[in-house]
């Protein structure tokens, strides 16, 4: 008689749409208390991009030339964006992991017993990721602070850049997701996600000035959409690092970040949710 009365209560979701998204957050607040009883994942995903941000920050500092100059200062405000951008994209192999290992241990075929959209599962796991991420450029950013990054245009720019990292992370974290339906283990979806996320990161302008690269690689670079992201947070952020590239996306980064991470959404969360449905048919 209670179950039958809190059915009753329960305002019914308004058709498919509605229940897709009631289902997503579910599984998203299911994964979101698991970081919160495991701290030490969200901990151990500080480290590395704190460490990127000192090291380069550091140790490479006063040997590039961007704009002319090796100051040391230059340098930091211009690779934050790069540390930004780098740090989004690579929760892209905990998302891979995270979804191979509730592949292996079963969870998922538990998930298809419910009642419940077949893409919430998919979508439950990128969101909550999406806020951890969120939570790790907070605190990035005031580490960057720290030693020395500053931005130079008005709080709705910088406010700005920032949607555009999330926008661009949460992109990527889809194909982590395509990532962890592929293997079979959470192991092969770590290493899976690392082998391509290198060659993304670092062939672009997140460290260097791409226009020193050599032109084949430097083509590669400036149409990368990684790039994108990173030259529209230069430029909202007021930061050194102004393109001299004829490249439309070096061009309008901006724009050419937004259609860039739309574009890797739509892709990959169809191709994503599709592998879900075959993977536990």
């Amino acid at each position: 008689m209670s179950a039958a009365t809190d059915t009753l209560r329960t305002p019914a979701p308004a058709g498919a749409f509605g229940r897709s998204v009631r289902d997503s957050l579910v599984v998203a607040k299911r994964n979101l208390i698991r970081m919160v009883r495991i701290p030490e994942v969200v901990i151990f995903g500080l480290i590395q991009p704190i460490m990127f941000v000192v090291l380069f920050s550091y140790v490479f500092g006063g040997s590039m030339n961007i704009g002319g100059t090796t100051s040391p200062s230059v340098y930091r405000e211009f690779l934050m964006a790069g540390i930004f951008a780098q740090t989004v994209t690579f929760a892209t192999a905990g998302a891979g992991a995270g979804i191979a290992e509730d592949m292996h241990k079963g969870l998922i075929d538990r998930f298809r017993s419910l009642p419940m959209a077949r893409g919430a599962v998919l979508t439950g796991r990128t969101l909550a990721d999406l806020v951890q991420t969120a939570l790790t450029l907070v605190i990035l950013a005031v580490v960057a602070l720290l030693v020395g990054w500053r931005t130079h245009t008005n709080v709705g720019e910088v406010l700005a850049a920032f949607g555009l990292l999330l926008l661009s992370g949460y992109a990527f974290t889809w194909i982590g997701a395509l990532i962890g339906l592929s293997v079979r283990t959470p192991e092969a979806a770590t290493s899976g996600g690392l082998v391509w996320l290198f060659p993304v990161t670092f062939i672009s302008n997140a460290f260097v000035d791409s226009s020193r690269m050599t032109p084949w690689l430097r083509h590669i670079a400036e149409w990368n959409p990684f790039s994108a992201t990173v030259q529209a947070c230069r430029q909202l952020f007021g930061n050194p690092g102004v393109s001299t590239s004829e490249a439309w996306p070096m061009q309008h980064p901006v724009w050419a970040s937004l259609i860039y991470s739309i574009l890797i959404v739509l892709i990959f969360r169809t191709l994503a949710v599709r592998k879900y449905r075959s993977a536990t048919a």
